[in-house]
């Protein structure tokens, strides 16, 4: 989520971020409020963003000294049974949604409901038309076989925009590799994400830290090569962290199988959801740094950061 300031994104370097433009569980009304904010800032002749539409416009907000602004949301659920909502949207500039936001809704299931039921009737006619309308299909909280499904049936690429291995640290958020190899399979990326819960060894006595957000990103280049992976970082971009309180409480109360212990160990304000040395786009700096001492080029640094990502996008939204 953003307060609408792009200035320490601006300061971050950031040329663009895929941000979550309306509340995961908000109705079709609060919805379209939600952008209709977004269209009001966008329009001001001050503003510090602008709508990313094709990949090309990410390149022409760096131009113009702005930040790019890939509207997304988290949950389908706002469409209810209505396909025809989906070109709406995307005509309003929402180009990114997810599937689901770990519960079930008329598509499928997301990544905590046990039965693990997949895509739905409505679910494959709904990957259809996000596909005719050129909106990319972003998996990250849903189901494993809901997601398998999704990639099978998408004629274009889709996305895990922000997870990590399962194989690496088995919790519900993070995928199986069979996942991350079937979004490749699509010409997708998989975000690596330092988003804390996700990156967590499970011991209370080890917060995760940049060495265990390389071990995930290290095995999802391994299993599906460097052209398929992104940064997925699931940062807030506001100026008081205190803004994203209710935000927190939602997920704390909600799905305290993805943060509740993690939350007894290590607290439970946005500051502490994030990796040790790494807990805003000002950091993100350090994540570079590391890249290099690693040993890895240029060309692979600008691959991972952006080029494989604005590729698939592209891909996503043409035609």
């Amino acid at each position: 989520m953003s307060d609408g300031d792009p200035q320490a994104l601006k300061r971050a370097n950031i040329a663009a971020i895929n941000l979550t433009v309306s509340h995961m569980e908000a109705s079709f009304e609060a919805t379209c409020d939600e952008i209709a904010v977004w269209l009001e800032r966008l329009r001001s002749p001050a503003s510090g963003w602008k709508l990313v539409q094709r990949a090309t416009d990410v390149h022409i907000a760096r131009e113009q000294g702005k930040v790019g602004l890939i509207m997304g949301w988290q949950n389908m659920r706002v469409i209810e049974d209505k396909l025809h909502r989906i070109e709406l949207f995307r005509r309003l500039g929402v180009s990114v949604m997810q599937l689901t936001y770990n519960n079930r809704n008329f598509i499928g299931d997301g990544c905590l409901e046990s039965e693990d039921s997949g895509l739905s009737l409505f679910g494959r006619r709904a990957v259809r038309a996000m596909n005719e309308a050129g909106v990319a299909i972003d998996l990250s909280h849903v189901g494993e076989r809901t997601a398998l499904q999704a990639a099978e049936h998408s004629q274009r690429p889709v996305l895990l925009t922000h997870a990590n291995a399962h194989a690496v640290v088995a919790m519900p958020r993070n995928k199986s590799d069979a996942l991350l190899k079937a979004v490749a399979a699509t010409g997708g990326t998989v975000g690596a994400s330092i988003y804390g819960p996700m990156c967590w060894d499970r011991n209370p006595q080890h917060q995760p830290s940049l060495a265990d957000f390389f071990r995930h990103l290290e095995h999802i280049v391994r299993l599906v090569g460097l052209e398929h992976i992104s940064i997925g970082t699931d940062l807030p971009a506001v100026r008081d962290l205190r803004s994203v309180d209710a935000i927190l409480e939602m997920t704390r109360t909600r799905f305290p199988e993805n943060v509740g212990a993690y939350e007894q160990a290590f607290g439970g304000g946005a500051r502490e959801r994030y990796l040790r040395e790494c807990g805003s786009h000002a950091d993100l700096v350090l994540v570079t740094a590391a890249l290099v001492e690693r040993g890895w080029s240029e060309a692979q640094i600008r691959a991972l950061l952006s080029e494989n990502l604005l590729r698939a996008l592209d891909r996503c939204w043409s035609g």
